[in-house]
């Protein structure tokens, strides 16, 4: 079994890839790259088996509809407009809210935070591999799933935080070095230094790891009622089980 995974960025630069390959209770990190192109990205999740992309694959339902009414005229709106409160409802996804209940932790809005930017080169992404004849179910349920690297670490008991950016390499070694023990079936091989290096890297191999969590049916799922908001905003898989059950 062959698993992706995908930190994107909107643009090569800050876009990570990873490659795993599953067999006999091991994993091995077969290819790792940073600066990824589209071209690339497209090619790894064909040859994958899962492949899970760090980025919001859709946008909040109530947003879209915001700015539709928004075009042709006034919107309506709460007539006591404390702020907060309804402007959350506008910027979350239904799988946001899911994320937070679950973790304490707020995904970053596709839409009110820079990620749109990047959510704009995933939807250019599926939509080159819907014209191939790969059309993309954003529950999860094709060869692409949403995941979190974050909130994945924080279901496995792994450092969560301050591992990102230049000024925080040693969080990122010691959050490899944590990985590495609560995985030891996990081979890095040639590419632990790269993770060691770059939080991207590091993402890149999560993504992989919680694709590899979703063929397992070891991640959340939409609920029944939950579904069809779903195939339009997405869905976050996060894990279920311990980082431990992915060699099985």
């Amino acid at each position: 079994m062959l698993t992706v995974g995908v930190d994107l960025a909107a643009e090569p630069k800050g876009t990570a890839i990873a490659c795993l390959e599953w067999s006999e209770g091991r994993a091995s990190l077969r290819d790792l790259a940073l600066g990824a192109d589209d071209q690339q990205i497209v090619d790894a999740i064909r040859r994958a088996d899962k492949a899970g992309i760090d980025c919001p694959l859709g946008w909040p339902r109530s947003f879209v509809e915001f700015v539709s009414t928004h075009q042709h005229g006034n919107v309506t709106v709460p007539v006591h407009l404390a702020g907060r409160d309804w402007r959350r409802r506008l910027a979350y996804r239904l799988t946001d809210l899911a994320v937070h209940e679950l973790t304490g932790r707020w995904p970053l809005s596709v839409v009110a935070d820079r990620i749109g930017h990047t959510a704009m080169r995933a939807a250019g992404l599926l939509a080159r591999l819907a014209a191939d004849g790969d059309p993309v179910d954003r529950t999860g349920t094709g060869v692409v799933v949403e995941v979190y690297p974050a909130a994945s670490l924080r279901q496995w008991g792994l450092p969560s935080t301050r591992y990102k950016r230049k000024a925080n390499l040693a969080g990122l070694a010691d959050l490899v070095d944590q990985l590495k023990t609560a995985a030891d079936w996990l081979d890095l091989d040639a590419g632990e230094a790269l993770c060691r290096a770059s939080d991207h890297a590091i993402d890149a191999v999560l993504a992989a790891l919680t694709a590899r969590a979703a063929t397992r049916a070891l991640v959340t799922v939409p609920a029944a009622d939950q579904l069809d908001t779903a195939r339009s905003e997405g869905w976050i898989a996060i894990p279920t089980s311990p980082i431990s059950s992915l060699n099985r």
